[in-house]
């Protein structure tokens, strides 16, 4: 019990190492992935009560010491990012204990992540704070500092990038989301499970397969691109971010198959590896084109039925 309750301090210790490294540069991006970890690992070992004991027990550290170091604003700010990640820690960590698998745990988690940054944008607009328009301005004044040789080589008039470039601030939601959520399972799942619990992986990468429909959404969404010419309509929004996230799903299917072929034919893991960096170097289209037809068409009976 002594030793349980020393490892559970331990954690509590890495929040506040966690947090305080907030404020490091070039650090802060590493921190922000591995944030939950600590948090997520202690509320599956403690009660709800106990856990939340802890964690204001680590807020109180964290707030004393930048205060004593930096200014009290820097303390609150710290805090804040601290409590935003706390419902995906719930969300997780309740998964967790009903033994769900994997595929549930990181769709709880990337969703409500995913739904706290879309209630910050609408809160930060209730209080007159367009962050859209603020990024605009970032991305125009990072373009301006580049060298001239790289402005000469964009491909569009940098307003019309930066334009564009807003409208798939959704994908950017998403893909943040779910990269720190994947992040976030992955570590703790390996230490939750070194330390006795039972927490359940992914299926083999091979074992992956996606739904027939999306090949329809798919299709319909690259025919209704030659059609949209209007940057500022909703629908243009709509297909600039969909057709990305389907093309990284099927070329994460293109990968799947490329495992099972693999492994099926009892081939050295390093060949679909080499496909795999071959195509990301050269022609990533391949991989997404050879998931639509893994998908559409059943590739992998055909290959067993021979």
């Amino acid at each position: 019990m002594r030793n349980g309750s020393l490892g559970l301090l331990g954690w509590g210790l890495a929040t506040v190492v966690l947090l305080l490294s907030i404020m490091v540069p070039l650090v802060s991006s590493i921190t922000i992935c591995l944030l939950m970890v600590p948090l997520l690992v202690q509320y599956v070992k403690l009660d709800t009560k106990r856990f939340l004991v802890f964690y204001a027990i680590s807020l109180i550290v964290v707030y004393l010491v930048t205060s004593l170091l930096m200014v009290g604003w820097v303390a609150v700010m710290l805090i804040a990012v601290s409590i935003f990640f706390l419902p995906p820690v719930f969300q997780m960590g309740n998964q967790y204990k009903k033994g769900a698998p994997a595929r549930n745990v990181v769709t709880a988690g990337t969703l409500t992540l995913l739904a706290e940054m879309l209630l910050s944008l609408v809160v930060c607009y209730a209080f007159g704070i367009n962050l859209i328009e603020k990024m605009k301005m970032f991305m125009l004044e990072s373009i301006s500092i580049m060298p001239a040789y790289l402005q000469n080589s964009l491909v569009m008039d940098k307003e019309m990038l930066v334009k564009i470039a807003s409208h798939m601030l959704p994908l950017y939601m998403i893909g943040i989301s779910l990269f720190i959520v994947l992040v976030t399972h992955w570590a703790a799942r390996k230490l939750l499970n070194r330390s006795g619990e039972h927490i359940q992986g992914f299926r083999p990468i091979r074992d992956w397969k996606l739904h027939k429909s999306l090949v329809w959404y798919y299709v319909i969404a690259l025919f209704m691109e030659f059609f949209v010419r209007d940057t500022s309509s909703m629908l243009f929004t709509i297909l600039i971010n969909l057709l990305p996230m389907l093309s990284f799903l099927f070329a994460v299917q293109a990968i799947s198959f490329l495992f099972f072929l693999a492994h099926y034919k009892r081939w050295n893991r390093v060949l679909p590896i080499c496909g795999i960096i071959v195509s990301l170097l050269f022609a990533p289209f391949i991989l997404s084109l050879l998931g639509v037809f893994d998908t559409a068409f059943p590739l992998r009976e055909r290959v067993t039925r021979k």
